[in-house]
């Protein structure tokens, strides 16, 4: 794997300008940096990383700067477009209250689909690429609708599901606690290795077919790039959309209909069988 790495001179920069500032820091905390092959103490992930939170946080305060109602520029049109179909998913998904989770899943679309499209471009890396990535985003995903299932249905009433699961006899009780246990525990390990998988793929085989591409026609990538178009943006969109249905899961309150049988409220059940669907899709493109 070494032979296909290559320094990237965005990285010796940036660990130039941060590098003595992020070695007494890191002392500080007790976990000393150690320098790679390459002599960078911050790993080029971690580079790529930073560059995409500054080109967001750039690109939002320009945005700010010339947000219009009257007379929206190209780019305020696309995104707001962006924002509202991610809007009507959530609203679709987990009723009225959906657009209050806006923030952090579009938050983590925009970061994913700019890590994984940062590496199409010449002299950098997708950092999606490194395990640490993929993990740290699957975290928060996993702490975020759990947290929100216990504000929602309760401490109690939350836990309650894990052995009691709507629809099993209540003997099953302990054996269905482990499994829940086990699969949700799994959604880290699946949304992170899937993601890192794909991307980090990718990007191998465009290094090596960059690697034996003579220097007078370095086309032989293309193809795999303009795939890498395809790829990135659709496992962006599968971890958004599986990051939702873990929150409609979390967050879904059953009630009791007038015979006394579960009934899964008048906000998501109209919907049950187009979530059950969709989520079958959402599978089976997860493959």
């Amino acid at each position: 794997m070494e032979k296909f790495e290559f320094p990237l001179l965005i990285v010796h920069w940036m660990n130039l300008i941060l590098g003595p500032i992020a070695v007494p820091f890191q002392k500080l905390i007790g976990h000393p940096l150690v320098a790679d092959a390459h002599g960078n103490v911050i790993p080029p992930f971690m580079v790529m990383v930073i560059l995409v939170v500054l080109g967001w946080t750039l690109l939002g305060l320009f945005i700010k700067s010339r947000l219009s109602v009257e007379n929206p520029g190209k780019l305020q049109i696309i995104l707001e477009d962006a924002v509202s179909g991610l809007v009507s998913m959530l609203e679709q998904w987990l009723g009225p209250q959906g657009r209050a989770y806006l923030p952090l899943i579009g938050t983590l679309g925009a970061f994913i689909i700019s890590c994984n499209y940062l590496g199409l471009f010449p002299g950098f890396m997708s950092p999606t690429t490194s395990i640490n990535v993929t993990v740290g985003c699957a975290i928060t995903t996993w702490t975020f609708y759990h947290l929100n299932g216990f504000r929602v249905q309760g401490v109690f009433n939350y836990l309650k599901h894990f052995a009691f699961p709507p629809g099993v006899p209540a003997f099953l009780a302990p054996l269905m606690l482990v499994i829940e246990t086990i699969s949700h525990l799994s959604r880290v390990l699946s949304l992170s290795l899937r993601l890192f998988g794909n991307i980090f793929g990718e990007d191998l085989v465009i290094a090596i077919l960059a690697f034996l591409s003579p220097w007078w026609l370095p086309i032989f990538p293309l193809p795999m790039m303009l795939l890498g178009l395809i790829t990135g943006g659709l496992q962006a969109f599968i971890f958004v959309l599986l990051s939702i249905i873990y929150l409609q899961g979390a967050t879904h309150v059953e009630h009791a209909d007038d015979h006394g049988g579960p009934n899964h409220g008048s906000e998501h059940g109209t919907h049950g069988h187009e979530h059950g669907d969709a989520r079958d899709m959402a599978n089976m493109a997860t493959v």
